[in-house]
C-alpha cells in the first residue's frame, strides 16, 4: 500500500496525467462532474458525480460508422479508433460495481467493439464512500463502500490519500507513481473502513432488502396490483434512466449529411412512449407495461439471465432527481412488503 499527501496531490494526478488521460470528479455549478484534469483543478469531495462513470464507457452519444453515396454505390467507412489509455479517478463502489452489469450486457457474444475498445484502455481507481447519504443503499445488493472494486482502491483522510492496487492493471501504474507517493502501513485504512462500515449502519436506507426479488420471481410479480398505484405518479420523464450508472437501452439513428449518411447510437428509455417502437407498433402500450419493464428488468429480469446479479447498485441517483419523487426503493417496499415506507 502506498500514499500521497494532500498538500501534493497536484504533483500526484501531473504523474498520472503524463502517462495517460485523467478524469476526476471537480465541484461544478450543476454539482460534481467527470472532467480532465489540469494543474489546479481540486478533487471533489461530493460523494457522488451527478451523472456516473458510466458515459465514459457507454456514451450518450457516438458515431459507429459513415456510408458514402455516390450514385448507387454506397461505401460503408469504418469510423472506430483505437482508445487512449484513460484513468478515472474517485469512482464510488456503487459506480464500480455498474461496469460489471454493463459488461455482462456488451462483453457478451456478439462483444460491443466499441465498448471493449473503452474498457480495455481505462483503469478505475476507485474511493471509498467514507460520508455516505442518506440516499444511499449500495448495501442493499451486497456493495461494500468500505472496500470497492476497482484497478486502485483509495482511501482519503485528513492528511492523505491511501492507495491500494488490486490488479496488475492498478499495479502497473502505481509501480510509475513511486516518486510522488510513499509506502505506508494499513492502520488508518483498518480504521477508515471500520468508520464507514458504522455509519452505513446508521443510513435511513441501510435495513432496505432485496431478498423478496431476484431470479424466477416474474410469475410472483409481473401482475402484482401495486404497479397501477406506482404507476400512476410516474411522469415518464426518463430522468431515472439517464441518470442510472446501470441502464443500458439504446436507439441506433442514420442522420443524412447531404453527401452521406451517419450512422450513431444514442441512450434510449424504457419509460419513452416510442421506446422500441416498430411498424407493428409500440410493444407497451401503457405508462404501467413502460413503468413495469424498467423496475421488473432491475430487480426480476436481469437477475434472471445473470446469475443471480441485480441490475441496481444503490447509488441514488434517481432518488435524488426524480421530479415526484418516484424511485426503485418505492417500488421495492412496495411490492416486497418492507415495514419502513
Amino acid at each position: 500500500m502506498r500514499k500521497v499527501a494532500l498538500e501534493k496531490l497536484d504533483a500526484f494526478f501531473s504523474a498520472i496525467a503524463a502517462g495517460q488521460k485523467l478524469y476526476l470528479p471537480v465541484d461544478t455549478e450543476a454539482g460534481a462532474k467527470f472532467e480532465p484534469w489540469e494543474s489546479g483543478k481540486t478533487l471533489s469531495n461530493a460523494l457522488n458525480t451527478v451523472r456516473s462513470a458510466k458515459d465514459f464507457f457507454f456514451p450518450q452519444t457516438e458515431n459507429l460508422m459513415d456510408f458514402k453515396v455516390e450514385g448507387k454505390t454506397i461505401e460503408i467507412i469504418d469510423t472506430r479508433k483505437e482508445c487512449e489509455d484513460f484513468v478515472l479517478f474517485g469512482v464510488r463502489a456503487c459506480d464500480v460495481k455498474s461496469f460489471e452489469i454493463l459488461d455482462r450486457v456488451f462483453l457478451a457474444d456478439p462483444v460491443d467493439t466499441y465498448y471493449q475498445n473503452r474498457r480495455e484502455h481505462g483503469a478505475i481507481f476507485s474511493m471509498a464512500c467514507t460520508k455516505p447519504v442518506e440516499t444511499c443503499f449500495c448495501g442493499t445488493f451486497g456493495i461494500d463502500a468500505a472496500n470497492p472494486e476497482g484497478d486502485v482502491v483509495c482511501y482519503k483522510t485528513d492528511d492523505a490519500i491511501y492507495l491500494d492496487a488490486k490488479t496488475e492493471k492498478g499495479k502497473a501504474i502505481l509501480e510509475k507513481l513511486s516518486d510522488v507517493t510513499e509506502e505506508a502501513d494499513g492502520d488508518a485504512v483498518a480504521a477508515q473502513k471500520e468508520l464507514i462500515g458504522e455509519r452505513m449502519k446508521k443510513l435511513p436506507l441501510a435495513s432496505l432488502s432485496a431478498q423478496a426479488f431476484g431470479a424466477g420471481k416474474t410469475a410472483e410479480f409481473f401482475d402484482a396490483p401495486e404497479w397501477k398505484a406506482l404507476s400512476q405518479s410516474c411522469l415518464g420523464c426518463g430522468t431515472c434512466t439517464f441518470v442510472c450508472p446501470t441502464c443500458q437501452c439504446y436507439d441506433i439513428k442514420d442522420f443524412d449529411t447531404g453527401h452521406g449518411v451517419k450512422r450513431f447510437r444514442c441512450w434510449d428509455s424504457c419509460m419513452y412512449s416510442d421506446f422500441t417502437k416498430m411498424s407493428a407498433g409500440q410493444p407497451r402500450l401503457t405508462q404501467l407495461e413502460r413503468f413495469r419493464q424498467r423496475f421488473m428488468h432491475k430487480l426480476v429480469y436481469y437477475p434472471t439471465n445473470n446469475d443471480g446479479l441485480f441490475s441496481c447498485v444503490g447509488c441514488g441517483r434517481c432518488l435524488a432527481k426524480c421530479p415526484i419523487q418516484m424511485n426503485i426503493v418505492k417500488v421495492m417496499k412496495a411490492l416486497g412488503g418492507c415495514e419502513h415506507a
